[in-house]
């Protein structure tokens, strides 16, 4: 074979694989590469003695979260030894527009070791900043509050991670339910109503909470 048309025609393969190459790389990058992808969230608190772990996926904007987060403390406050408890993010923008921007706060925050104690004031506080125009500055006096860099928590709550983060927590929700609404629960994974975890004129109830509880454990325990 006339060595010309060998070079000619390695050539051409040497730019085909090019082509490839790059393309691969393009497409890689537009979707982040996958050793970048970002995990959900994993603030637990807890000892989890029981094997139990409660997820909460909440929206720190939503006032029915809020009427929530007096049982839900209580029920922590019983059960601490025994379960885990899990808070992530499901900021519903069309309705909460501060609602990402405070699951940011608390991202930031936690990069101090400081989520669960951001996670309290914004609750605290929800009527302050929910229609604030300049959020950020309230959430920077939470901030020195708890006892955190400020200018370090400012950096962090503009960080490409934290809305990763947090985007990251609504795509792992999407992959259970479709329906989003504030408060939802799950305990080991499993959809809890919030029907099941109100009395009966609709109000949250911490001895609801309690009997899902006991039964999740006793299921662990045969």
């Amino acid at each position: 074979m006339d060595k010309r048309f060998l070079a000619i025609l390695g050539g051409i393969i040497a730019i085909f694989i090019g082509i490839f190459v790059i393309t691969q790389v393009s497409s890689d990058d537009k979707n982040g590469g996958s050793n970048n992808k970002q995990q959900p969230t994993n603030h637990i608190k807890g000892e989890g003695k029981k094997g139990v772990t409660l997820t909460e996926y909440g929206d720190f904007q939503c006032p029915i979260c809020l009427a929530y987060e007096p049982s839900v403390k209580e029920v922590y406050s019983r059960f601490s030894k025994d379960i885990y408890f899990q808070f992530r993010n499901l900021p519903l923008v069309s309705i909460h527009p501060n609602a990402f921007a405070a699951a940011r706060a608390a991202e930031a925050a936690g990069m101090q070791n400081k989520y669960w104690e951001m996670h309290d004031k914004l609750y605290e506080n929800q009527s302050a900043w929910s229609g604030s125009n300049n959020a950020l500055s309230l959430f920077k006096t939470y901030a020195q509050q708890i006892g955190i860099d400020v200018d370090k928590f400012t950096t962090d709550y503009a960080k490409k991670e934290v809305n990763d983060a947090i985007n990251a927590d609504l795509a792992e929700f999407q992959k259970t339910r479709q329906d989003q609404q504030t408060p939802t629960f799950f305990i080991n994974g499993k959809y809890i109503d919030n029907k099941d975890l109100s009395d009966n004129r609709g109000v949250p109830s911490a001895d609801k909470f309690a009997d899902v509880i006991k039964t999740e454990i006793a299921k662990q325990q045969q």
